[in-house]
């Protein structure tokens, strides 16, 4: 009986410790319960300690998951139809919210996530024309869902931090009109930057060739001036060379034998006939008038 007795004593005290302690692992926040009513929250990892038989542990993963909601249709302000195909990463904000409305349950969770992402992806696109949800995706797009799909789930004790648009496609239907639409489109804005582009170069162009003819006038204008008063000073030059009548007589004597040659040198068959009163006359003959 004794040793009957010690092997009952040793049973109740192993499940006696057993009911007593229970571990929080890391990630992971533990509900205490006493008689269903939740009287304790405990996140602090390792060894812990309860009121064995009466209080109960529930824990609950506190990190970040992720959940992949299915595709839907959703149509656009211009009455566009597309394929929006979301996923998102939501964490538990209220540990009590979430255990009292869902149970805790991650099932009951992402029934509800699914719901709120896909009205808030919906009411957000149905909002824009398909041209500005083109434009506005990535995110733009990410963040208008994000907080429109956070204010319906608050009140269960989620967060979701991110709401994202993974794939947002055309019906098969309306692929090709719609991508014909683009090309022309940026076809056309091509077209308006080579446009421009070739405005600016005739401009440059136009430009340019202004300031080379300027360029070559005032140069033109330079040259001129300065073969005048090349000029002019040569003229100063003979004419203070020549200044009394025997240097006359020898500058007319230089410019006689001048056009005596140029007249010779085009034809060695040339005859000269010259007045006898001429320069030349009195050059090639010996006349003289003194």
């Amino acid at each position: 009986m004794k040793k009957a007795l010690i092997v009952i004593i040793a049973i109740l005290a192993v499940i006696t410790l057993g009911s007593t302690f229970y571990t929080v692992n890391y990630k992971d926040v533990v509900l205490i319960r006493q008689f269903g009513r939740v009287v304790g929250i405990q996140n602090e990892p390792g060894l812990h300690t309860k009121v064995p038989f009466v209080q109960s542990t529930f824990a609950i993963y506190d990190g970040n998951r992720i959940y992949d909601i299915p595709q839907s249709d959703v149509i656009t302000r211009d009455k566009k139809s597309m394929i929006a195909d979301d996923y998102v990463i939501w964490t538990v904000s209220d540990m009590m919210k979430y255990y009292q409305t869902l149970g805790a349950v991650s099932a009951r969770a992402e029934e509800r996530i699914d719901a709120a992402v896909y009205n808030a992806t919906k009411n957000t696109i149905s909002s824009m024309t398909q041209d500005e949800v083109i434009a506005a995706r990535g995110i733009e797009l990410t963040n208008l869902i994000t907080a429109e799909s956070n204010s319906d789930i608050a009140g269960y004790g989620i967060k979701i931090l991110t709401a994202e648009i993974k794939a947002l496609d055309l019906p098969d239907d309306n692929k090709e009109a719609v991508y014909e639409r683009m090309i022309s489109e940026r076809g056309n804005i091509a077209a308006g930057y080579k446009a421009k582009g070739e405005a600016e170069a005739q401009k440059i162009r136009n430009e340019t060739d202004k300031n080379v003819r300027i360029t070559i006038a005032n140069a033109n204008k330079q040259a001129e001036t300065l073969i005048a008063e090349g000029e002019s000073e040569y003229m100063k030059i003979l004419s203070d060379a020549y200044n009394n009548e025997e240097k006359t007589e020898f500058y007319n004597y230089l410019r006689s034998l001048d056009a005596l040659k140029g007249s010779l040198k085009s034809n060695k068959d040339n005859t000269l006939i010259l007045d006898k009163d001429s320069e030349l006359a009195r050059i090639l003959y010996g006349v003289s008038d003194r």
